[in-house]
């Protein structure tokens, strides 16, 4: 995600490319067009998650992206650069633990994720239910890449720490 662009220019660009005007979005999401409307144009900086979840859901922008730049949500990337910086400085057993913590992290959310889903498919449940557990997947999609990345940066510094240990 650019970080020098607003999250009202993000929203409006992603909506554009999925061929939506803002009425369209705005009827579609549930939410007040007027209130699309300031938030493209930078004069509501701060759109409420519910009303980000919303329009998340049909512009192809991961939900937590749009938290993140309002500065709601954790992201591992060169735009967060204190969460990079805490994993980068672990050191031997502190390394070795945040590595067994984000991998314990990702095996359990997947099977979170594999009951969740197997609800969705075998149950019959209300519209705003299934949202909620699509929601909730979505969300621990979300943490499992965010651990996948902290792994990556994690397994390099371990390479470092066995070389220098040579």
């Amino acid at each position: 995600m650019d970080n020098s662009k607003t999250i009202g220019q993000v929203i409006a660009e992603a909506r554009e490319k999925v061929n939506l005007s803002q009425r369209q979005l705005a009827k579609i999401a549930n939410i007040n067009n007027s209130e699309l409307s300031k938030i493209e144009a930078g004069t509501r900086k701060d759109p409420s998650p519910k009303i980000l979840r919303k329009i998340s859901n049909y512009i192809d922008v991961n939900y937590n992206d749009l938290m993140y730049m309002i500065g709601l949500g954790v992201q591992v990337s060169p735009l967060n650069p204190f969460l990079l910086n805490h994993y980068a400085s672990l050191k031997g057993e502190e390394l070795q633990n945040a590595w067994l913590t984000a991998k314990a992290s990702i095996k359990n959310n997947d099977l979170i994720i594999e009951s969740l889903q197997k609800r969705i498919d075998n149950e019959e449940l209300n519209e705003e239910d299934k949202n909620t557990l699509l929601e909730t997947i979505e969300d621990l999609k979300y943490q499992n890449n965010t651990n996948e990345e902290i792994i990556k940066l994690l397994e390099s510094n371990m390479v470092k720490e066995k070389l220098k240990n040579v």
